[in-house]
């Protein structure tokens, strides 16, 4: 029986402002959720945000007075091991609340699988690779810094793929600062760009030509969300491919998408999707309209990430690599062992459930009072 579920703010600070087209993050606030069963078994999941109301319609504040106040009540005393029916009930009451499923359903399947003694990735079908290709966002505005970042990044063998955040700047402003990144780093790392939906159709349509001539290898939601067939034209007008992110949320949209051509590839994010089995779902309904995958983040902490790490292990093909360095942006460790990225990947966690253990005493320290 689920006995209780407690919902945790962690304020942490990060290495550097982080700037979308939207906002400018310089602290990230984890939304981490335990679930505690009768059995004394415990999972744990996650909901964080990207700049919390400026980007989606959820923020921290909200996720933790709906699972406190209207969730975790319909839950208390139901049957920890049979995720499925909870997550039904939860799914039909609960209009909404993507990022909080996410968590209390990451916190439910990571219980469970710990029950098993299994890792997490079991329960989705089974992981296909134990480690997953990382990119990392340049995101200072500054294209001599971010330069310098990137070479950091490749002699560290951290990270060998790059995506770049633009949109806040005129488009000939923005192009040119990518376009002199990737004449730096040169043809043997993968640059992208993030758009954050800030163009128009038109100034996209201007902006790729000049970044697909450029070499650019993918270009993320370059205009508004709800502008499906805009993003279809897109697509069917450039080579390089077109991104769905903010366009996608959850399999409903995944099924429009593939519809209708949208989109090249669909950034699956398992909180914007819902869940991991409806990201699982996303996937599945890419696979089958030859759509390419590219596993997103919402720059969640070392929880959220391993959940993510094993939905994605499990993906027949991610073409695109991931985008799980959460963690790496963050200047706390919330992990008594922390996540291993090394030459160039991230290690998928092995033991039971997510594999990961929190520390108690760092969580008491940081956690929002």
């Amino acid at each position: 029986m689920i006995r209780s579920i407690e919902t945790i703010l962690v304020d942490v600070p990060t290495i550097r402002p982080h700037k979308l087209s939207v906002a400018t993050m310089s602290t990230q606030t984890l939304v981490l959720v335990r679930i505690q069963c009768d059995d004394g078994v415990e999972g744990w999941g996650e909901a964080t945000t990207i700049g919390g109301l400026n980007y989606g319609d959820e923020s921290p504040e909200s996720v933790k007075v709906n699972i406190d106040t209207h969730i975790a009540p319909l839950m208390i005393g139901m049957d920890a091991r049979n995720v499925a029916a909870v997550m039904a009930k939860l799914r039909k009451t609960i209009q909404g609340n993507r990022f909080a499923k996410c968590a209390i359903e990451t916190a439910l399947l990571d219980a469970q699988a710990r029950r098993l003694n299994i890792p997490l990735s079991e329960l989705l079908g089974g992981r296909l690779r134990d480690e997953l290709p990382v990119a990392w966002t340049l995101a200072s505005g500054d294209t001599q810094k971010d330069i310098a970042e990137a070479e950091t990044m490749l002699e560290l063998r951290r990270h060998r793929i790059f995506k770049l955040k633009i949109g806040l700047r005129p488009v000939a402003d923005d192009v040119a600062h990518v376009l002199a990144i990737k004449k730096a780093l040169g043809d043997a790392v993968s640059v992208r760009v993030d758009v954050n939906q800030a163009w128009s159709e038109l100034e996209a349509v201007n902006g790729i030509a000049a970044l697909e001539a450029g070499g650019i290898d993918l270009i993320e939601q370059p205009i508004r969300a709800e502008n499906k067939t805009g993003l279809a034209r897109l697509a069917a007008r450039f080579a390089v491919p077109m991104m769905a992110d903010e366009a996608l949320h959850g399999p409903l949209d995944a099924l429009e998408l593939a519809t209708h051509a949208g989109a090249d590839v669909f950034a699956v994010k398992i909180a914007q999707s819902g869940g991991l089995v409806p990201a699982q779902q996303v996937g599945a309904i890419a696979q089958l309209a030859g759509i390419e995958l590219y596993g997103g983040t919402m720059l969640e902490g070392a929880v959220g990430t391993a959940a993510s790490a094993h939905l994605f292990s499990t993906f027949s093909s991610l073409a695109f690599g991931t985008e799980l360095f959460g963690p790496l942006l963050l200047t706390e460790e919330l992990l008594v062992e922390p996540l291993v990225y090394q030459d160039f990947m991230l290690q998928v966690p092995n033991k039971p459930g997510l594999g990961i253990d929190i520390d108690r005493d760092k969580l008491a320290l940081l956690r929002r009072r």
